[in-house]
């Protein structure tokens, strides 16, 4: 059989120019294929949930009771042998998939993989985390019930405060003033079909681009593999490995399902009048906590139909700056000699301690976000918001100019 397929196809030439490529051994390249798995795993249970779900909110009639279409499938679903489940690992997916790419973006950030010439991967993995986080803010929506109803809420009126276009963008995104009635088509557009299909093409692109330019290396392979890849080779090494992979990260989102259900909307309930206390999840808890910290008396008015409040500063200014900057990364690193192997903290300290700090104004921030339920005033609040980053960018410079460290 394969002789007869390799006279067709030139099995042998396509084996030695694609399966034979070298992959290095390094566990922090493994984020980035879980984010892979996590994708393929949300395709394979979402296409499970599609056969049970109805976007539509009309009443329909469950018992004694008028509920919307979507709310009511979704209880349908809840009470299938598997559905409950399939549901829980869709979610956790989707979690593992934004911090999968998180960290992964992170590692190329802290080993210089960014460089050239591997910018354009760069901006694309951007690209990727924008459109996670977009298809995963679109499938919030789509168990209608009372919390989900009320964080999209949320969304559209941070979406409205962008000046000047904010209102017209809000109402072409959720498809007029939410909760308009042609909101959850839109968003079950957006989850099932758009996104995927932008996720698919950028992973697509992310992995052509990773094969023709070649991972970068580890550092301690330079002195006696200069110019060459040292690793294993996709077939059937890597190959292999990641077909564990993909096993342990399914097994591990089953078990996490078991144990740890979320989103119970059966508890919820379906949309009222009333709103229940909302938290973002721990990807927008930032934008939460900086809301908070921002003075309400800090409102600058441009025109009638433009103002800048702590909501338009909050939810989209200062988050378009700071993703402005993580764009420009490689631009402002103006390195000019093509990049190849990792680099090292001692290499690039103030690299390294704007990373840390960071990765230190997020998690003070979302630890702030919480202000009420630990104790914690506004005021010493922004204290932390400002003094912890800052002190971080001190103690990593530091460590990393340290000549311990240097030799470690």
């Amino acid at each position: 059989m394969y002789k007869w397929l390799n006279e067709r196809l030139d099995l042998d030439r396509f084996n030695k120019k694609f399966l034979r490529k070298a992959f290095p051994v390094h566990p922090t390249y493994f984020f980035g294929e879980i984010a892979l798995f996590s994708f393929v795993i949300l395709v394979i249970t979402g296409i499970y949930l599609l056969f049970g779900y109805e976007a539509s909110s009309k009443l329909v009639e469950v018992g004694s009771q008028k509920l919307p279409a979507a709310y009511a499938s979704i209880l349908a679903i809840n009470a299938q042998p598997l559905g409950m489940i399939i549901r829980y690992v869709h979610h956790f997916a989707a979690h593992l998939f934004l911090a999968s790419i998180m960290l992964h973006l992170l590692r190329v950030y802290f080993s210089g993989s960014y460089k050239k010439p591997r910018e354009i991967n760069w901006w694309i993995g951007l690209l990727l985390l924008g459109s996670a986080i977009f298809a995963s803010f679109s499938g919030y929506l789509l168990p209608y019930d009372a919390f989900s109803v009320t964080a999209t809420n949320i969304g559209y009126y941070l979406a409205s405060q962008i000046p000047w276009i904010g209102h017209s963008l809000a109402n072409f995104v959720f498809n007029g003033a939410f909760p308009s009635p042609g909101v959850l088509p839109r968003f079950f557009a957006y989850h099932v079909v758009i996104m995927p299909l932008i996720i698919s093409l950028l992973l697509g692109a992310h992995l052509i681009i990773m094969i023709k330019q070649k991972h970068t290396q580890p550092k301690e392979n330079k002195k006696d593999y200069e110019g060459s890849i040292l690793g294993i080779p996709l077939w059937p090494q890597q190959t292999t490995l990641m077909i564990f992979l993909f096993l342990i990260t399914f097994g591990f989102l089953f078990i996490i399902a078991s144990f740890y259900p979320v989103h119970p909307s059966q508890y919820f309930g379906p949309p009222t009048n009333s709103t229940p206390m909302v938290k973002p999840d721990w990807y927008f808890l930032w934008i939460y906590g900086l809301l908070k910290i921002i003075p309400n008396t800090f409102v600058i008015h441009l025109s009638k139909s433009a103002v800048i409040d702590p909501e338009s500063i909050g939810g989209i200014i200062i988050p378009s700056i700071i993703m402005l900057f993580i764009v420009l990364v490689p631009i402002l690193s103006k390195s000019n000699q093509p990049t190849y192997y990792m680099e090292t903290p001692k290499s690039h300290p103030v690299r390294f301690a704007f990373g840390i700090a960071f990765i230190s104004f997020f998690i003070t921030l979302s630890v702030v976000a919480y202000q009420e339920n630990i104790g914690l005033s506004i005021s010493f609040s922004r204290i932390l918001a400002f003094l912890i980053p800052v002190l971080s960018w001190i103690i990593s410079y530091a460590l990393a100019k340290n000549k311990k460290m240097a030799k470690g």
